[in-house]
């Protein structure tokens, strides 16, 4: 069930941390994808507990990045694994940005999260371009932009980094707000059927 919604679109949901509080709050799919209670989720568990649901490989790092961007401000997006519900091992784009106050403090962040796994183990029946004519075309343009993303951080150029984060940022939003409409939709459609 879980890979069935996964594979509904390659948006995972959404996060958003207090940092003074250390809460980290999020849907019931990215909960279920870092190995986290859902409940738990909505009501706040701090950033370890989602840190633990991390590939052990991976969880120092995504820690050092999560860190720098509480420190600095900045757009942070981080390529890792976790480890999920459902025993899988995914690949996971982590977008996302955290606030600092006036006395540069770090107060609160928000992202998206987004599977990877498809483009990380793509296999020959995927078309050459990365364009699958049977998904919506916002989630074609968000394939091009994380190569597009990737291939520009070898580039020495932190304006076209930052407007690739950006660019990035935007798409996930889109993609956001796509997975709530078709969310209602499987939901007033399964409403209409009882």
């Amino acid at each position: 069930m879980l890979q069935q919604a996964i594979d509904a679109t390659d948006v995972i949901g959404r996060w958003e941390y207090d940092v003074p509080n250390d809460r980290v709050y999020t849907d019931t799919l990215v909960a279920l994808v870092f190995n986290v209670d859902p409940a738990l989720a909505e009501t706040g568990a701090s950033l370890d507990v989602f840190l633990a649901g991390v590939h052990p490989e991976d969880r120092a790092r995504t820690a050092r990045e999560i860190r720098r961007s509480a420190e600095t401000g900045l757009c942070c997006t981080i390529e890792y694994r976790v480890c999920s519900a459902d025993g899988v091992v995914r690949w996971v784009l982590d977008r996302g940005r955290i606030v600092l106050d006036e006395a540069g403090r770090p107060q609160r962040g928000s992202g998206v999260v987004i599977d990877m796994t498809r483009t990380r183990c793509r296999g020959e029946a995927s078309p050459p371009d990365g364009h699958d004519p049977d998904r919506n075309p916002l989630e074609n343009a968000a394939e091009h932009c994380l190569a597009a993303h990737k291939a520009l951080q070898a580039v020495p150029e932190p304006l076209l980094q930052r407007m690739s984060d950006m660019l990035l940022l935007e798409v996930g939003r889109s993609l956001a707000r796509l997975v709530d409409e078709r969310r209602r939709g499987g939901v007033e459609a399964a409403r209409a059927g009882h």
